[in-house]
């Protein structure tokens, strides 16, 4: 089943291209008919307690495997469901494009790739598919094929390449030091292969946490966020920032809880510097999205700073900090899938790029800035909403950590930075519903019809329903963080 739900959008996608559609409709029904079977493929994993197979053998000590473990089902999640309400609002933003079939193509390869990783069970064969994911994905950046478009798209292409050359790196180390090749909760170092080796290890483990940071979008590798967005169409923006993204919080995960282990990195210069960067990335993107007036460039660097909240957890590496890291990648990838979704939906209907151009228009699409209002308040943490749930465990995993100034910093810039996640995510709700006398008049019924806003509802939906309902991922995510650690 592993397998299958790699090799089915991986078919699919290959087929969108080079089958002789009859239609517009039968194209778009075979790719809905290989998200929604993905989508149920999904769902029936995550019934099943584990799983791994052997794909074949390049050495003796080097295989590509695949296994399914809680970290597995989690990522899993994201990819696919998350790209299965991405393709339906795609079918109808996609429809006046020209290159729809390649859309279309490298939209379900990419999901294909991440599912790959998702069930890798060594670094090997994480890695291999971490490198597919960049090379399957940049197309989406490269749609449009205008200058700056291609320039972002090589922006991309740079940057995760650098990143994943210093990921290569720690895992040639980290191989060499592992009693074994798979991935074991608490990591596998072999304390006599170390001994001796502390220090040289220590950098080579910081260097990958520095290298696939990049494709999450931690300083100082995180330039290509707010350059590819704006320029991808709002789709391929959505799951870049939403779920590709989250392929280097989990390269990062793997690689720290289930190969270094965390007994070797507490209390070690390499956390320190991790929490700086974290914080750094956490404060800079707040910062920078407060000041950005384009919609999907702010909404970029918000992700810059929202995924740093994941990293920040995991670094503290407290069981209720690992909880928070956890809850936030799957409360951040839903608030961020829509919210990218909703700045398509502006793009699309009135061509409104820049933030004061949707003064008004809760007249004319309620549903659509319904949707963003929110995703906007869960993202800045407000409760009952899902990110409150995440930030608090986040905070008191800071809390309790021990660790000096940190350990009352991280709570601090937390703050710091929902205030700035208020200030530039709350005004463009009350300008929208409230617009004042004197503004514009927007066209009525500007809604893109139930193919955009529907997935746009239910995602507002479930950022809501995460939150009220938060003890029934809580309990299982917090099984998961004490396992890793």
């Amino acid at each position: 089943m592993m397998l299958l739900m790699i090799l089915l959008p991986a078919a699919a996608g290959i087929a969108v291209p080079l089958v002789k559609w009859p239609g517009r409709k039968a194209k778009l029904c075979f790719v809905a008919a290989a998200l929604v079977l993905e989508a149920l493929l999904t769902g029936w994993m995550l019934t099943v307690p584990s799983a791994e197979m052997t794909l074949f053998s390049v050495t003796d000590s080097l295989t590509a495997a695949l296994r399914m473990d809680g970290i597995s089902k989690l990522f899993m999640t994201l990819a696919g469901f998350g790209f299965l309400l991405t393709g339906f609002y795609a079918f109808r933003y996609m429809e006046h494009s020209r290159r729809e079939d390649d859309f279309f193509c490298f939209f379900l390869l990419s999901q294909a790739a991440l599912m790959g990783m998702d069930f890798s069970a060594n670094l090997v064969t994480m890695y291999a598919f971490f490198e597919m994911i960049t090379l399957l994905s940049m197309p989406l950046v490269l749609h449009d094929r205008t200058e700056e478009s291609i320039r972002a798209a090589l922006k991309y292409l740079f940057y995760s390449v650098a990143g994943a050359f210093l990921a290569l790196c720690c895992i040639f180390f980290l191989s060499r030091y592992c009693t074994g090749g798979d991935f074991v909760p608490g990591g596998s170092l072999d304390p006599s292969r170390v001994r001796g080796h502390e220090t040289l290890l220590q950098v080579v483990i910081f260097l990958g946490v520095v290298g696939f940071g990049a494709k999450a979008g931690m300083y100082p590798l995180h330039g290509w966020l707010p350059t590819a967005h704006p320029v991808a169409p709002a789709p391929a923006s959505a799951v870049l920032s939403g779920i590709i993204a989250k392929a280097g919080v989990l390269a990062i995960i793997r690689v720290i809880f289930y190969s270094a282990g965390t007994d070797f990195l507490v209390g070690t210069w390499v956390q320190k510097a991790w929490i700086a960067l974290a914080l750094l990335t956490v404060f800079m993107g707040s910062m920078m999205a407060y000041r950005e007036k384009v919609l999907k460039k702010r909404l970029a660097y918000s992700s810059v700073s929202q995924i740093s909240y994941a990293l920040l957890g995991l670094v503290f590496m407290t069981g209720d900090s690992v909880l928070g890291g956890l809850l936030h990648i799957l409360f951040h990838a839903t608030i961020k899938v829509c919210l990218f979704l909703v700045a398509g939906s502006f793009i699309f209907q009135t061509d409104a790029h820049r933030v004061e151009e949707l003064t008004g228009c809760g007249k004319s699409m309620p549903k659509t800035l319904w949707a963003f209002t929110l995703a906007s308040l869960a993202l800045i943490g407000i409760p009952p909403a899902s990110g409150f749930v995440s930030k608090w465990y986040l905070a008191l995993g800071a809390l309790d950590s021990g660790m000096a100034v940190y350990s009352w910093l991280a709570p601090v810039v937390l703050l710091i930075s929902a205030l700035l996640t208020a200030g530039y995510l709350l005004p463009i709700t009350i300008r929208g519903f409230f617009p004042g006398e004197g503004a514009p008049v927007p066209r009525r019924n500007a809604e893109g019809g139930p193919l955009m806003w529907l997935p746009l509802l239910i995602l507002a939906g479930l950022t809501l329903a995460m939150g009220l309902f938060s003890g029934v991922l809580v309990e299982p995510l917090r099984e998961l963080a004490e396992s890793m650690l």
